[in-house]
């Protein structure tokens, strides 16, 4: 019997050692204050004072509260040594084991507490926030531009460890946009969590069933040393983000979760890709829990091949994927449509709005929406100020063989985006083919021989001109054939500079840098020797992994710094504002696919287009108003063109959103168009 109970009380004392604690100290005091009053009131019952024991019981408890009550029994004048030394005696007893061990009880318990918080280890009651599980260089990112929205939010972060150095992080993000952009208020609570992501009850604990959002977010690229760097150029698949999606989706498509709940889920590989396609048929529930998958090196790639086609879409993209300035928006649009084909729809828009920019009607998950750029979703609602009888007048012609000029690429370098930078060119060299037939691309890649020789010196592809091996530290030999190259061709030449993120983390970006300094040298020269050389004939695609280099890079007056990380996290945070956006950046970040026997072209994607080659004469100054419209009206039948804005020389974009009547356009010969249409 003993024994039985020494094992309940050490097993209790494992699983709930605190309240083994206050079990303990409640016995020990009641045994003292039972035995110290039953002794008082013998001494008591003996002087004939003729006071009862639970008397005797509320005084002793009563003096070791406050000594003072000792009168209450006793007369110290006049009373027993000994009844006087059992009073003084219980008081100091009682002062150590009842009230020294219920503050010290209580204060552990205080401090429990308070390191409990700042563990953020307690179950947290929150709905309509958004969760962001595991973390990258992309996380910080997305918090930061949800400070744009201007809305209060709640964030939770739950992360496996190192909490402690992700809030100094998040926290030194948002203290740099706060600094440079004055305006802005802090509207976001930001709550860190350690915590297994596979775990349903810390899950539970951040109450993911009645988020709005949950994000979960693929592993870094980049490697802590050598050999990790080596062992991830190997590695392909991340079953972390596999196992997070399906605890998550189990939890979310229950019928207790709340509806409509969004989650966003990076991908990074096609065998993580296929895993959570499979998991989506299983666990999706439209209008419960709807899945988005984001493929992170699918998207930079299409997105690095496009700036080097046009490298002016790198500042486009930076402000229409912000959450500042124009952007992209949806609402359902079947009740817009109706009836008639797409383009009477965007007629019936540009006739009854000008605050938007009218886009495209496509399907989604949640069904047909119509999609727009404006500076804010509300201008959707603008219905204008009626017809202007001086609006509608002016005219423009379009030239039939416009975009056919060859393109010169040289691309530094190498990345885990390679093929997909590759898959981007295909398609732009199966859409679009110059007057002669030939293809429309002509790069040249430099690069070391490991990695040539992994991508095969990139043989399969055509438009491929030449490989040259050589390592970074070889000065002379990258000078020499970027200025044969860039001398050879009269078109412009677009260079653009990889950093490899397989490398040791302290070695991110300096392949980038390096390679910058030599093509920075090289258009330095160009201008000692000719002083009239257009520097705008080298346009310079640099990409960064770690936005603190940033700065680093800007001393060189690069235009298209392209922080690879920031483009999607600025997606992720749009797509978790509105899923439908998924379907529109699906469509417009990457060309048509090659198909056999194909005549016509069903994805839009967003060009670049010089206005001396796409108009065949340059208007005279009018309103945004009307030029949206012209070029409109101008476009094919099938193929329509929908100008976004203007780009200008030095990096100036000006994207068109309300008041276009009173925004007045005057062209120039080097401005360019940001057209959005089919082909």
């Amino acid at each position: 019997m003993f024994r039985k109970i020494r094992e309940r009380i050490s097993l209790n004392a494992i699983k709930n050692p605190r309240g083994v604690v206050l079990f303990i100290i409640i016995v020990f005091n009641a045994l003292i204050l039972f035995l110290n009053s039953f002794i008082i009131f013998t001494l008591l019952e003996r002087n004939a004072d003729g006071v009862g024991f639970w008397t005797v019981l509320y005084y002793t408890i009563g003096m070791i509260l406050d000594a003072g009550m000792i009168e209450n029994i006793v007369d110290l004048t006049e009373a027993d040594l000994i009844l006087v030394t059992v009073c003084i005696i219980t008081i100091i007893i009682g002062s150590i084991t009842f009230t020294g061990a219920v503050i010290g009880y209580v204060t552990n318990y205080i401090s429990g507490f308070v390191d409990s918080a700042n563990m953020n280890s307690r179950r947290l009651l929150a709905s309509d926030h958004t969760v962001i599980l595991n973390w990258n260089s992309r996380a910080s990112e997305i918090i930061n531009d949800m400070l744009y929205t201007q809305r209060k939010e709640t964030i939770v972060v739950m992360v496996n460890d190192d909490a402690e150095r992700i809030r100094s992080e998040i926290n030194e993000r948002l203290y740099l946009t706060l600094k440079a952009e004055k305006k802005l208020k802090i509207k976001l609570d930001v709550i860190v969590k350690e915590g297994s992501t596979y775990s349903i009850k810390m899950l539970q604990d951040i109450s993911l069933e009645r988020a709005k959002t949950i994000i979960i977010l693929g592993e870094d690229d980049t490697a802590s040393n050598p050999s990790e760097a080596e062992e991830k150029e190997k590695r392909s698949g991340n079953a972390n983000t596999v196992k997070t999606l399906v605890q998550v989706s189990q939890i979310t498509s229950s019928e207790e979760s709340s509806d409509n709940q969004r989650i966003i889920v990076e991908t990074d590989d096609p065998w993580t890709g296929k895993l959570v396609d499979k998991i989506i048929s299983h666990k999706e529930v439209l209008d419960k829990c709807n899945i988005v998958p984001v493929s992170v090196n699918c998207i930079l790639g299409q997105l690095f091949s496009q700036f080097c086609i046009f490298p002016e879409l790198n500042m486009v993209y930076s402000n229409l994927f912000s959450n500042k300035g124009a952007e992209f928006f949806c609402v359902p649009g079947e009740e817009i449509k109706k009836t008639g084909d797409e383009e009477e729809g965007i007629r019936s828009i540009l006739a009854s709005n000008e605050s938007i920019v009218p886009l495209a009607f496509l399907e989604s998950k949640t069904g047909p929406m119509f999609y727009y750029m404006a500076l804010e979703e509300k201008d959707f609602y603008d219905n204008g100020n009626g017809p202007d009888e001086k609006s509608g007048t002016l005219s423009v012609k379009i030239r039939p063989n416009y975009g056919r000029q060859k393109k010169n690429i040289i691309i530094l370098g190498h990345n885990s985006k390679i093929r997909d930078i590759m898959n981007g060119f295909n398609s732009f060299c199966n859409e679009w083919k110059t007057e002669d037939g030939s293809d429309i691309l002509n790069i040249l890649v430099i690069d070391d021989e490991k990695s040539l020789e992994q991508n095969g010196y990139y043989k399969e592809y055509r438009y491929i001109n030449r490989c040259i091996a050589t390592e970074i530290y070889d000065i002379e030999t990258i000078k020499n054939e970027i200025v044969d190259f860039v001398d050879t061709y009269d078109e412009d030449t677009s260079i653009l500079i990889l950093s490899d993120d397989c490398v040791d983390e302290k070695d991110i970006d300096s392949y980038a840098l390096t390679s910058l300094i030599y093509v920075h040298d090289i258009i330095t020269d160009k201008l000692k020797e000719n002083p009239d050389f257009d520097k705008e004939k080298i346009d310079v695609i640099v990409e960064i992994l770690n936005p603190k280099n940033y700065d680093v890079l800007s001393n060189y007056q690069v235009n298209n710094i392209v922080i690879s990380n920031r483009y999607i996290s600025k997606m992720v945070t749009q797509i978790g504002e509105k899923i439908e956006l998924y379907e529109f950046y699906n469509d417009i970040l990457k060309y048509d696919d090659e198909s056999e026997g194909r005549e016509n072209y069903d994805s839009r994607e967003i060009y670049i287009r010089q206005v001396r080659d796409f108009l065949e004469e340059i208007p005279p100054k009018c309103s945004a108003y009307d030029l949206i419209r012209a070029i409109y009206d101008a476009s094919p039948e099938g193929n329509k063109s929908v100008l976004l804005g203007i780009t200008r020389p030095g990096g100036v974009v000006d994207l068109f959103g309300r008041d276009q009547r009173t925004h007045m356009v005057e062209l120039g010969p080097k401005d360019k168009l940001i057209i959005y249409s089919k082909h």
